[in-house]
C-alpha cells in the first residue's frame, strides 16, 4: 500500500477534529504562503496595478469624448470610475481560477490535499489574498480617477461602494475557483472567462447609460448584476439616484453565487483525482 493511500484517509479523519482556531491558523499560514509567492513573483501584481490605469485612461480619453462630449469629460470620469470598480472584481476573479489551476499543474495542490487541514481553508486563503489584490486594484483605480478629476460627494458612501464591490467579487471568485479545478489548463479558463465577461461588461451600464441601447439589450442589462453594482456604486459615491434596489440585487447575486458555487468548488477540490 502506498504512502499516499495511507495519508489521504488520515487527513480526512483528522479534518473532522479540526477546531475553529486551528482552521484560522491554517488559513493564516496559507495566506502567508500566497503572499510570499507574490513577493517572489511581483509580476503577478501587474494586472492589479496596471489594468486600472490602462482602462481608466483608455475609456476617459478615447471613449469619454465620444460618449459624454469633450466638455463633459470630467462628468464622464465620475460616471465611469464607479463602473470600473464593478469591472475590477470580475477581472481579478478570473486570475483566481488561472492561478489555482497552475497550482494544480505544478503539484502544489496535491501536497495541500495530503495535509491534515480542512479542504476549504486552501480555497479561503486563496480568495483572501485575491480580495487583497482587488483592494490594491481599487486603490490604484481611485487614485487615477482623482488625478483625472473624480469627485466624491459622500466619503462613507465611497467605502460602502468599495465594500459592495468586494462582496460581489467574493461571490464571483467561487465560479472561477471551480473552473480552476475542473478545467484542464489556464488557457481554457482565460478563454471561457473572456467569453463570459465581455458580454457582461459591455452589456451593462459600466461604460455608458443603457438608455441609448436597443430594447432587447436594455432588457439584458436590467438583469445584469454588473449594471446593478455599477449603479449602486455611483449612487453611494455621488448620490442623486435611489440605490436600495441596486444594492439589494447586488447583495442577492453575491449570496446566491456563494451559496451555490462554494460547496461545488470545495467538493470538486476534495474529490479531484
Amino acid at each position: 500500500m502506498s504512502s499516499a493511500t495511507l495519508t489521504a484517509p488520515a487527513a480526512q479523519v483528522f479534518e473532522g477534529r479540526i477546531g475553529l482556531r486551528a482552521n484560522l491558523r491554517h488559513i493564516g499560514a496559507l495566506v502567508r504562503r500566497n503572499l510570499l509567492w507574490i513577493r517572489q513573483d511581483p509580476e503577478s501584481m501587474f494586472d492589479a496595478v496596471l489594468m486600472p490605469i490602462v482602462f481608466t485612461l483608455l475609456f476617459v480619453f478615447v471613449f469619454g469624448g465620444a460618449i459624454a462630449g469633450t466638455q463633459n469629460r470630467d462628468a464622464y470620469v465620475n460616471y465611469v470610475v464607479p463602473g470600473l470598480m464593478a469591472m475590477m472584481g470580475m477581472n481579478i476573479a478570473m486570475g483566481v481560477g488561472t492561478g489555482f489551476n497552475q497550482d494544480f499543474q505544478t503539484g502544489v495542490m496535491d501536497r495541500f490535499r495530503s495535509l491534515p487541514i480542512a479542504r476549504f481553508s486552501v480555497l479561503i486563503a486563496k480568495i483572501t489574498v485575491e480580495i487583497g489584490r482587488m483592494l490594491v486594484a481599487t486603490a490604484v483605480l481611485l487614485t487615477v480617477g482623482f488625478v483625472l478629476g473624480l469627485s466624491v460627494a459622500n466619503v462613507p458612501g465611497l467605502f460602502a461602494a468599495i465594500g459592495l464591490s468586494m462582496v460581489f467579487g467574493f461571490g464571483i471568485m467561487w465560479i472561477f475557483l471551480t473552473m480552476g479545478v475542473v478545467m484542464k489548463n489556464a488557457q481554457a479558463i482565460q478563454a471561457m472567462g473572456f467569453l463570459v465577461l465581455m458580454p457582461l461588461q459591455f452589456g451593462s451600464s459600466i461604460f455608458a447609460p443603457t438608455s441609448t441601447m436597443p430594447g432587447w439589450l436594455q432588457a439584458f442589462t436590467d438583469y445584469n448584476p454588473l449594471s446593478s453594482l455599477a449603479d449602486a456604486a455611483r449612487g453611494l459615491m455621488n448620490g442623486g439616484q435611489p440605490i436600495g434596489h441596486d444594492v439589494m440585487v447586488t447583495v442577492l447575486w453575491s449570496v446566491v453565487l456563494t451559496a451555490v458555487m462554494a460547496p461545488i468548488a470545495i467538493r470538486k477540490f476534495t474529490t479531484k483525482a
